[in-house]
Parts: C-alpha cells; structure tokens; sequence
C-alpha cells in the first residue's frame, strides 16, 4: 500500500465516522414512518443531495481557502465567519443529538427507555465529557474515533448478513417478503420529515477543517469518496431492512433498530448497543473538540478551551431537557442546512462562473427550505 492510499484512507475515516456516528441508528424508522415502501428512494434522494452540498464544500476547499489565506473579499470573509458561528452552533446540538440516540439505546436495552430516563443520562454523560475536557483534556478520549469507526463498520456488517439471512428467508417462504406500508402523509408532510434527516449523511464537511493536517487534494478526495461509500452502505442497509420493518407493527421509536436487529438475530442485539454507546460517545467527543477549537479561532485564541467545553455542554444540557431525539434530529438537520447554505453563499461570492453561480443559489434555496420547514418525524 503506497503512502498516498494510505494518507487517503486516514483521511477518509474521519467523515465516515460523522457520517455513520448516528445515521443508521436511526434512518430506518424515520424514513419507514415518513415514505413506507419507498424508504430506498427517500435515501437516495437524502445521499445525492447531501453529494450536491459536498461538491460545494470540495469547490470551497479548492478555490476559496486560497483566498481566505491571502485578501479575499469583504462579502467572502464575513460569509465565512457567520458560517465558522452556524457550525459551533450545529456542533452543539449534534453533541446533544449523540449522546441522546446513545441513552436511548443503552436505555432500550435495558427495558428502561422513558424521556426521564433518556434526559437523565444524557446529562450525566455530558457532565462527564466537560469534566474530563476541563480536568484533563479531551485528546485523551479523542482515539476512540478510529476504533467506533472499525466498530460502527463491523455491526453495519453484521446486521447485512443478519437482515440479508431474514429476507432470503422470507423471500423463499409462502408468504414472500412485506414491506411496511405507506401511512397516512400528505406530500408536504413527507417532505418535511424527509427534509429533516439531512444529520443522517451529514459530516462530509470535516475535511474543509483538517488544512492542518492533510493537502487539499486528499481533503477533497477524502469528502469525496466518504460520501461515495456512506451512499452504498446506506442504501444496501435501509434495502436490507425495510423487509423487517413490518414487524415493529407501526411503532416507530428512535431505537427500534434494536427490535429489527432481534427480529433478524437475537445474537445482534448486544453488539447493536455496544456499538452505539461507543459510536456515539467518540463522534460527542469529536464534536465537543471541534466546536471547541472553532471558538478558539473565532475568538482568535481568547477563548480558553476549558470554558469552551463547559459552553458547549451547557448548551447540549439545555436542549437535552427541551426536546426528544427524534426534534433535535430535525433541529440539527435544519442547523447543518443552515451552515451548508451559508457555504453556497460564500461559493457564490467568489465563482466568476453564471451557470455556478445559479446552481449554488438553487442548492441554497433547497437547503433554506430545509432550514425553514424541516420536522421531526411523528
């Protein structure tokens, strides 16, 4: 393996670990309660609009971080700095997003999945990252990442072989395979609730960040083919377990890929929690170090990154006692459209290009919309 493949796939792990931090914990149910049958539609529709907003991260890479490095534009510059703001604030919330799916899991798992509950571990997990980060620091916790990621990967793996056993099962049995069916919806329904799963693919924008670590050439690359593997993983996996999803008898619940993963398996159910409770503990840890270091830069090293921790725990306690997993999947959907269309925004300020130009405002619309009007599922 040459070093530059090497360099490539180091490179390429930490979007994939944003991406598949919560996405397939969750896309099941939602998109089963918002499109029925037409789940693997609604996916591809989510992936290649998320594709659409990462080839403007991967323009942005390319054209406006030389600009920012020497004397870009007045427009440019502040676009750029609201958006730095918009991503501390959807880092926040998807901080809150983690450990929340993580509660409900380890929670469901036990048999003791109430709100109170939820929200009172929730809590004292993020307690203990700010307590950690203040005391000791979150480098410490930071490595947990790669392996979630291998870990993330494994189950991913397993439930395939899991869901694909139940569907050949059934496919051969007399009573062939069911899907679920469509609910009552209308179409703006459906598109609101669709609109809010964006969190799901989100994270392709963390190479636009690692300037300090890889070249843009590999960040590109990197974003690239993140997205290109989490489109496939989720398109094969919510094909894969659609057939199953009848068996929930219409409970949508934001863990019920626990209840699926038993329906295929029962020797699924513990490595699916295991894998969660790490998975979303090292993407809170990596976010929670994130949005810390933009504060720093934003406030030009003011800031100390003890009082950005306790900032940003504070911030994901206090939405942790104002919603439910499955309203703060729809508020951080609606906070990252946000900072993606403050980066269609900043793409436009520099594009010399009409035809890139209209289709930056067009995606911008789109992801405004979704800012707007996006819902939680019901």
């Amino acid at each position: 393996m040459t070093s530059n493949l090497k360099t490539l796939m180091k490179a390429t792990g930490v979007p994939l670990s944003s991406i598949f931090g919560s996405g397939f914990l969750i896309i099941v149910p939602i998109l089963a309660g918002a499109v029925g049958p037409y789940s693997v539609f609604a996916m591809f529709c989510v992936c290649v609009l998320a594709y659409l907003v990462g080839s403007v991260i991967r323009y942005n890479i390319k054209h406006v971080e030389p600009l920012l490095a020497s004397k870009p534009a007045k427009s440019t510059l502040s676009l750029e700095r609201v958006s730095d703001l918009a991503l501390v604030g959807a880092y926040i919330i998807s901080v809150c997003l983690y450990l929340h799916i993580l509660s409900s899991f380890v929670l469901g798992g036990l048999g003791a999945d109430t709100d109170l509950n939820e929200n009172i571990l929730t809590t004292a997990v993020i307690l203990f990252i700010v307590v950690v980060g203040i005391v000791k620091g979150l480098g410490m916790l930071a490595g947990l990442e790669q392996v979630a990621l291998y870990i993330t990967l494994l189950i991913i793996l397993l439930l395939f072989w899991g869901f694909g056993q139940y569907d050949g099962a059934v496919w051969q049995s007399t009573a062939g395979i069911t899907l679920p069916p469509m609910l009552d919806n209308t179409p703006w329904q459906i598109l609101t609730i669709v609109a809010g799963t964006l969190i799901v693919v989100q994270g392709f924008e963390t190479p636009r960040y690692l300037g300090g670590a890889f070249d843009a050439e590999v960040r590109i690359s990197a974003s690239r083919w993140s997205q290109i593997i989490s489109t496939v993983v989720y398109i094969i996996f919510v094909a894969l377990a659609l057939p199953l999803v009848h068996t929930l008898n219409g409970q949508y619940n934001d863990n019920s890929l626990i209840q699926l993963a038993g329906t295929a398996s029962g020797l699924l159910v513990v490595p699916l929690i295991v894998a969660a409770a790490l998975s979303q503990f090292s993407a809170a840890v990596a976010d929670t170090l994130t949005a810390t270091g933009n504060m720093k830069e934003i406030t030009r090293g003011e800031l100390e990154v003890k009082w950005g921790n306790l900032m940003v725990g504070g911030g994901a306690i206090l939405l942790t006692w104002s919603a439910n997993t499955l309203e703060i999947v729809a508020i951080a959907s609606r906070a990252f459209a946000f900072y993606y269309m403050l980066q269609c925004l900043v793409a436009i300020s520099v594009t010399q290009s009409t035809a890139q130009r209209f289709g930056f405002l067009l995606l911008a619309a789109v992801l405004a919309f979704i800012t707007v009007f996006a819902v939680p599922a019901s």
